[in-house]
């Protein structure tokens, strides 16, 4: 059944790309379409990869291995913060050594060049990669939608790279000073392997920048009548007792600074999703009925 409405869902969106051609297309021209959509994504990433790979030796050293440096801009600046708010330095790293790395196996170091130019490629090229997306998905749309999604690359794109730089520069050093120095016991020597290391700020940078695309997201679902703003402010409270919990996970201190820190632009995110919500609404009370509607 629900591989049923699937495929009505996607024979549906095909209709609506057909509006205003004069050549109706096919089903095997829609896919035949993506196709080149992808392939052109894929293209923009293998390219940003390649930038990435010409320089290696920089996105490794200054901004890959940025975060274990205990003069890293953001963590000097927690460090100072954790001292003014009473948390003493709990935020502050221990020691003024650039943490090191280690890998167990002989082709480590290889696959983890590519998979730091892939990841980089794909981080600079997320625009690009958007904007053939959305040139697939924009036949479908009418006028008026849009003229509403009007600057959509632009916020989806934001958000993106502000959730990029809240994993980086906050999230980053956060986990690293914690996990460094954090000790079950003096016989016990930390040796992480850079694959580990590289893997956890994969998630937490591209992780968090695809999880700051929750307005836009709160707000397609609201247009499209699944979520409405009241249902959104009903379980608020619930939502922040979600958010805290995330905010724990996230956050590996201990400390309630540095809680707040990472759970405030989440909720920030939550309470923007219900503004959204509800101002799509009004803009459909407002939308006046079709003509010979009663």
């Amino acid at each position: 059944m629900r591989t049923y409405f699937t495929y009505m869902a996607i024979m549906d969106f095909f209709k609506k790309r057909n509006r205003g051609n004069e050549d109706e297309m096919s089903f095997i021209d829609h896919l035949e379409e993506l196709r080149w959509h992808l392939i052109r994504s894929v293209l923009a990433v293998v390219i940003g990869a390649i930038i990435v790979f010409v320089f290696t030796d920089f996105f490794v050293d200054d901004i890959v291995f940025g975060p274990t440096k205990a003069d890293f801009i953001s963590a000097e600046w927690m460090c100072k913060m954790g001292q003014a708010v009473g948390v003493g330095e709990s935020l502050c790293f221990k020691n003024g050594d650039t943490p090191q790395f280690i890998e167990t196996t002989m082709t480590g170091q290889f696959i983890a060049n590519f998979t730091v130019a892939f990841i980089g490629g794909f981080v600079l090229a997320f625009p690009y990669i958007f904007w053939e997306i959305w040139k697939f998905v924009k036949p479908a749309l009418s006028d008026k939608e849009n003229r509403q999604a009007s600057g959509i690359i632009f916020w989806v794109s934001l958000l993106f790279f502000i959730g990029v730089a809240f994993g980086y520069f906050i999230l980053m050093p956060l986990m690293v000073q914690f996990y460094f120095n954090y000790k079950l016991s003096d016989k016990i020597t930390i040796m992480p392997t850079f694959s580990d290391y590289l893997e956890n700020m994969t998630y937490t940078t591209v992780g968090v920048g695809l999880l700051f695309q929750l307005p836009l997201l709160i707000l397609l679902l609201a247009k499209a009548g699944i979520v409405t703003a009241a249902i959104l402010r009903k379980f608020r409270r619930h939502a922040f007792v979600v958010i805290l919990i995330a905010a724990a996970i996230i956050t590996p201190t201990t400390d309630p600074f540095s809680l707040a820190v990472v759970a405030a632009p989440l909720y920030l995110l939550f309470e923007i999703s219900v503004a959204l919500a509800a101002k799509g609404e009004k803009r459909m009370l407002k939308k006046p009925p079709k003509s010979g509607a009663k």
